[in-house]
């Protein structure tokens, strides 16, 4: 098993104590595709920050291929975290294409000729090649969103987690980024996705779960 919570629990203290996740048990298997539903303030957003190790949790355990997943270092945290795709893309503005996507290899030391070669290699993979050289500002959302997907996918992350990854997308835009997912985890990619489209989840997905005030 690739992902195992068990009892998890999480407790923000912004002023009044606010419970969160109340004794999440959840299992993924590898490859799988799971997507995350349920109403504004279920949760979804937090349990997927923990699963990144984004966040902390307060009791319960996680263990990711075996391992405990607690009290680690800020870089071997950094080292696990997996590649993650947001719904705001989170692209560097006066950065192209091309360095968007690099960046992982850039703090993983990779040298800039060959992490520029690479970076081309995924953005021909998700249909944007041609688009190299353009900034962020030059580009569609979809175009956007397949950066963010190639610059998760080129750390060669273990799991891709993704929070809304076709929030700000129109519906033509929407279905080419879910079959881009789709691929990529036809190859063996284990994904969990936070998502308000049902078809999204239901087509896409192998199991859907549904959060409701912190419980599944």
């Amino acid at each position: 098993m690739m992902i195992q919570l068990k009892g998890i629990n999480k407790t923000y203290f912004n002023g009044a104590p606010l419970h969160v996740l109340k004794g999440i048990d959840l299992d993924i298997e590898k490859g799988e595709m799971v997507s995350i539903m349920g109403a504004s303030g279920s949760g979804k957003s937090t349990l997927l920050n923990i699963l990144g190790i984004l966040d902390t949790y307060d009791t319960g355990t996680y263990l990711l291929n075996g391992q405990l997943i607690q009290n680690l270092s800020e870089s071997r945290a950094a080292e696990l975290r997996h590649g993650f795709i947001f719904q705001s893309f989170n692209l560097i503005s006066f950065k192209n294409a091309v360095e968007n996507v690099a960046l992982p290899l850039y703090y993983q030391g990779v040298s800039r000729k060959k992490r520029n070669a690479m970076a081309l290699e995924y953005l021909d993979m998700v249909g944007l090649k041609d688009w190299a050289d353009h900034m962020p500002n030059e580009m569609s959302g979809g175009q956007k969103q397949r950066v963010a997907i190639a610059r998760a996918l080129i750390a060669k992350p273990q799991i891709i987690l993704a929070d809304e990854p076709t929030g700000a997308l129109d519906s033509t835009t929407t279905v080419e980024v879910m079959e881009l997912l789709r691929s990529v985890n036809q190859e063996g990619m284990t994904m969990v996705i936070v998502t308000h489209e049902m078809n999204f989840a239901r087509e896409i997905s192998n199991r859907v779960i549904f959060m409701d005030q912190g419980v599944i």
